[in-house]
């Protein structure tokens, strides 16, 4: 890295102390921007990155709600709009303990480049809450959403910030928020939020986006060298959307998922996994993972194990981990690479270390980074606006197409940039720089505001 952008990487950790996540995500696209800053001087003088690294907006507020009981609870909430520089900030909203303003910005600032990456007109945002819907009725969900909603709706608008759902935040979530802006509006503004459930100006295909989009990239990518998922045997970390619909993807491809994940542990079931009995156990009954091993004889449930570690028991040849940032360490990057395993596909946000990344890269794992492989979900919800403001609804297959053609042009606009700045096959790079250069030059069209 030069001296310059080290010194502008050193300014940016010590103004946002205490955020790591933030730190980690900034060092990475930091790291990559070296050649198209030498390339480009225009974007060091304008400080286009000072700009970057530096949301247009931070708001936290308090989300008072009442319980079942009739205690009142207290949350905080969440919004930092990073980047509009491309169109309305957009990004999901999180609920969960883990959640605080780092989380927030390191989500966001990946968003801008995520956003940057699909080609549409989005900006960059993330939002969320350190609420715990885990084990909360739908009343004290509703509560909660209904008071997040209050305070958060005068910042939104179709044309100003939409967000949608993440961890914690799915169809019944996205349904309280909505009904609670409309409510306080008095308007029928659909665009506002994505994500919505099909009968009340919802995407098909949204639910499925980010989990078909990483193996529609991971399908491409394989491609450049002669592979594809047909007989492949993958590991898919997690077991929440992203997971389950990455798992479908890849057996439609003729691929087998022969393991998944919670937070308790993993299941192993070498005959592949089923995913009827899965989404009975994760999005019916709302249960752990072990209950799946319990009903399915071929599969060993293993409390607090590392799924990765399959990778030294069993032929391996790709990993998608799909559950949360930082859960792929440098070990477990080595046991992939040992294992044979051809790629790593990020389907998470920035699942795996900086450490492991490096382990990957060296063992000539093909890596696809999160910002361009999970990009499906938010190229979904684009798509949903363009929905909702012409009134209008895609079927099925068309809305797939159009996400397959995203993910297809991501990769391609990846793979291209990486070669162009002379580092053929490296993603990371490739990801960072094409969607910087998007960002940036709009930014630089729009003056210094």
């Amino acid at each position: 890295m030069t001296s310059v952008l080290s010194s502008l990487l050193d300014d940016v950790l010590r103004r946002n102390a205490g955020e790591p996540e933030f730190h980690q995500a900034a060092r990475e696209v930091f790291g990559s921007l070296e050649p198209v800053i030498a390339a480009h001087p225009r974007y060091a003088e304008a400080a286009v990155l000072e700009r970057l690294t530096e949301p247009e907006r931070q708001l936290i507020f308090r989300v008072p709600w009442t319980d079942d009981s009739g205690r009142v609870r207290v949350n905080r909430g969440f919004r930092v709009e990073f980047n509009s520089a491309l169109g309305p900030y957009k990004g999901g909203l999180r609920f969960h303990p883990s959640v605080t303003l780092g989380t927030v910005k390191f989500l966001g600032f990946e968003q801008i480049f995520k956003n940057a990456l699909t080609g549409l007109p989005i900006g960059g945002g993330k939002g969320g809450s350190d609420f715990d819907p885990k084990g909360k009725s739908d009343a004290e969900v509703m509560r909660f959403c209904q008071s997040f909603m209050t305070e958060l709706y005068r910042h939104l608008g179709e044309h100003t910030d939409v967000p949608a759902g993440d961890i914690g935040v799915g169809g019944r979530e996205i349904g309280y928020l909505f009904g609670q802006y409309k409510r306080i509006t008095n308007r029928y503004e659909s665009g506002v939020l994505t994500g919505k459930g099909v009968g009340w100006g919802g995407s098909l295909v949204r639910t499925e986006a980010t989990g078909y989009g990483a193996v529609f990239f991971a399908q491409r990518m394989l491609a450049t060298r002669g592979r594809d998922f047909d007989g492949a045997r993958v590991l898919v970390s997690g077991s929440g959307n992203v997971a389950i619909y990455a798992i479908e993807k890849v057996h439609q491809f003729g691929g087998t998922v022969v393991a998944c994940s919670d937070s308790s542990g993993v299941v192993y079931d070498p005959e592949g996994i089923d995913l009827e009995l899965l989404r009975q156990i994760k999005e019916v009954e709302r249960g752990r993972l072990s209950a799946y091993a319990e009903r399915r004889p071929s599969a060993d449930y293993r409390a607090g194990g590392d799924i990765w570690a399959l990778a030294s028991e069993t032929r391996i040849d790709v990993a998608i981990p799909c559950a949360t940032q930082n859960e792929l360490d440098a070990a477990a990057a080595a046991t992939l690479a040992a294992g044979g395993v051809a790629a790593v596909v990020e389907g998470a946000n920035m699942p795996c270390t900086p450490e492991a990344v490096a382990v990957l890269v060296q063992s000539g794992i093909l890596f696809a980074p999160g910002k361009a492989a999970n990009a499906g979900g938010v190229a979904t919800s684009a798509l949903e606006m363009q929905q909702n403001a012409s009134r209008d609804a895609w079927t099925f297959e068309y809305a797939e197409q159009r996400l397959a053609e995203i993910m297809n042009s991501i990769h391609d606009s990846c793979a291209a940039t990486a070669e162009e700045y002379g580092a053929p096959g490296d993603y990371v790079l490739g990801a960072n720089i094409a969607g910087f250069v998007r960002v940036a030059d709009a930014m630089l069209a729009l003056g210094v505001i």
